[in-house]
């Protein structure tokens, strides 16, 4: 039987996917994973390294490239917020990215902020996912992320400066 058939799956089947895969993934690399009871604030979980601090995550799935948002009012820009994309391609394992919020104060083709001042729509971040803007998805790779969250962790344990703080 062949796996990663995502086109077999609704909406809400990837999405949960998406979601229990990042968690797991965290999980073998050593994170405590903490569901949340409620998904109004827009984190689908919380996160952290042993002792570091707690980081919020929000999953995103996608099957196609195009453009994905978070709602300004429910993705805040701070140290602690996370965004973990899972790219799924027919057939294929998902391609997992984890990027941190702050990488939209630096806006560019891939990372953008859309305000839609005297329009309906709520003001988003988003990503602008094409083949000419994959590369600069690139450096937030899974585990080269979690790889900069560990390391900076264990750089933090003997300073005391940076308690409650994440770095990627």
């Amino acid at each position: 039987m062949q796996r990663c058939l995502w086109g077999k799956l609704n909406k809400q089947q990837v999405g949960t996917y998406a979601e229990y895969f990042v968690k797991m993934e965290l999980t073998m690399y050593g994170f405590q994973v903490y569901g949340t009871e409620v998904d109004d604030q827009g984190i689908d979980f919380v996160t952290r390294y042993e002792r570091g601090p707690f980081l919020q995550v929000q999953v995103k799935s996608v099957r196609s490239l195009g453009y994905v948002y978070m709602t300004k009012d429910n993705f805040e820009l701070s140290e602690q917020v996370y965004l973990a994309l899972a790219l799924l391609v027919e057939g294929v394992e998902p391609d997992l990215f984890l990027v941190p919020s702050t990488v939209w104060r630096n806006e560019n083709a891939l990372f953008v902020g859309r305000d839609y001042e005297g329009r309906k729509s709520d003001p988003e971040w988003g990503l602008n996912l094409s083949q000419k803007n994959l590369p600069l998805l690139e450096p937030y790779c899974f585990v080269k992320t979690l790889e900069r969250l560990i390391e900076a962790q264990a750089g933090c344990a003997d300073d005391p400066s940076c308690k409650g703080k994440a770095r990627p």
